[in-house]
């Protein structure tokens, strides 16, 4: 069949133009035509989403006697090679397109229609012995599909793919708090010298963060997509032109085909009208976001250098850091977990814009779902990949510098608060003062001055000691 030749459909529009090696039909085409915005579809995963969906309801409608056994079959059969990412080329609809993903819903109604029609050995376009609107999407609407599958897919990212990651960055961090909690390093407040803390401690603070802010994220973040589907309520959260049982069992058939236990919305009217659910699981995904920004910037900060930095930290050297300068290696993974914090905070933005009252959220429909939709899913793809990144790439094989951070700590001139309790603050205070003027330790400055004895002093300036204040 030639890519360039055409057939012609109907939509309840009229007549379109369609290429004929296109699964889509008319109203698919007309949506290509009028959003001509980004050059880039819905994400791949609520296309699959919506193939899982629509094998779900065309299930339900089987075992309800309200579609013929056989065509059921076909649908579901087709539906799951959408699932199984067999046809996302067919999926052409752009992602910035009618606000409640109408023109997405069709495009699935119709490809989904074409396979039924191609094994049949129908034509495509004929829409025999499946069509569309009557038999793919029977019992639904647009308004409750779309956000279901944005539902479902963000629901298993998170489970297959956030969640491991998440777990995986946490127990390397956690792992290296334990191996280097014997080290001790100068601790920095507002970027200056401040008292000692060991290296374990400050990566106890990291695993901490991950363990708080992206695992916990995720767990809530799961949570929250799995409930309060808004299938069953079609049109505008009252559930006409369908069963009264359909959403909870289209819930039911979705839940043992993909092992998250779906559960139907309590009020459809709220599930529909709004999106607070992702407005919520945004802000859970910016908090991961800002925790990795912290950890990855701390750890490039810590390994700036080799020789006029910090440089208590060795990061791998994994790629040519310059172009003119020889021999130069930065900090690239950082810069990378930086970057995607930005996005991820950005997406939010798009998402609480797009779920605000008076802008996506009006009446009793959400119209921003689609870039709801697609800033879900890229902050979930991103934390996802750059967990895994910043694992593989720099973590794993991140060296601590021990003589570097023990010869920094007897420069510094906060040493001498451990002798504030001793010497008064005002009396400390003037030997860092003097110690730095003279280029001298607080050590040196203390035992010229001749201000205790030896063993005392030792005691005082223990690195370690001031690490663990109360501890024999």
């Amino acid at each position: 069949m030639s890519q360039t030749a055409y057939r012609t459909e109907k939509d309840s529009m009229g007549e379109m133009k369609v290429p004929n090696w296109a699964l889509w039909g008319a109203s698919t085409q007309r949506a290509v035509e009028n959003f001509p915005i980004s050059g880039r579809g819905i994400p791949a995963e609520v296309v699959h989403a919506f193939g899982l969906l629509k094998a779900a309801c065309a299930q339900v409608n089987k075992d309800l006697s309200k579609l013929d056994p056989k065509l059921a079959d076909a649908i579901i059969d087709a539906s799951n090679e959408v699932a199984q990412g067999k046809h996302d080329k067919h999926f052409v609809v752009d992602v910035y397109q009618t606000g409640s993903g109408t023109s997405s819903n069709m495009n699935a109604n119709e490809v989904i229609a074409n396979i039924v029609s191609q094994k049949a050995g129908k034509a495509i376009g004929s829409k025999e012995p499946a069509h569309p609107n009557d038999h793919v999407n029977m019992g639904q609407s647009s308004n409750d599909t779309f956000p279901a599958a944005m539902h479902i897919a963000a629901a298993i990212a998170i489970k297959q793919n956030l969640k491991p990651a998440a777990l995986g960055l946490h127990k390397v961090l956690d792992g290296q708090a334990k191996d280097w909690d014997q080290i001790v390093k100068i601790g920095r407040t507002h970027l200056m010298d401040a008292t000692p803390i060991r290296v374990g401690q400050v990566f106890s603070g990291y695993a901490a963060a991950v363990d708080m802010w992206l695992c916990n994220s995720a767990k809530r973040s799961f949570n929250e997509m799995r409930v309060n589907m808004p299938i069953g309520g079609t049109a505008v959260g009252t559930g006409i032109n369908t069963h009264v049982e359909f959403g909870q069992r289209v819930c039911a058939a979705l839940s043992k085909a993909t092992g998250v236990n779906f559960e139907e919305a309590v009020n459809h009217p709220e599930s529909q009208s709004a999106k607070g659910s992702f407005v919520q699981v945004s802000g859970n995904l910016k908090s991961a976001a800002v925790a990795l920004s912290k950890i990855a910037n701390d750890i490039r900060w810590l390994g700036s250098g080799p020789r006029c930095g910090i440089f208590e930290l060795s990061l791998p050297e994994i790629q040519p850091g310059s172009s003119i300068m020889p021999g130069k290696v930065n900090p690239v993974i950082c810069e990378s977990v930086i970057q995607v914090a930005a996005r991820v905070i950005a997406n939010d933005t798009a998402v609480t814009y797009g779920g605000f009252g008076g802008v996506g959220s009006i009446m009793e429909l959400n119209v921003a779902m689609p870039l709801i939709a697609d800033a879900i899913m890229d902050s979930i793809n991103l934390l996802t990949n750059v967990s895994n990144v910043f694992v593989d790439k720099l973590l794993s094989d991140l060296v601590v510098n021990q003589q570097r951070c023990t010869d920094l700590i007897d420069q510094s001139l906060m040493m001498v608060t451990s002798l504030a309790p001793k010497l008064g603050y005002d009396n400390a205070a003037k030997l860092a003062k003097q110690a730095f003027t003279e280029g001298k330790t607080i050590r040196q400055l203390v035992q010229d001055q001749n201000l205790m004895e030896e063993k005392e002093l030792d005691t005082l300036l223990d690195p370690g000691a001031m690490t663990r204040p109360g501890v024999d």
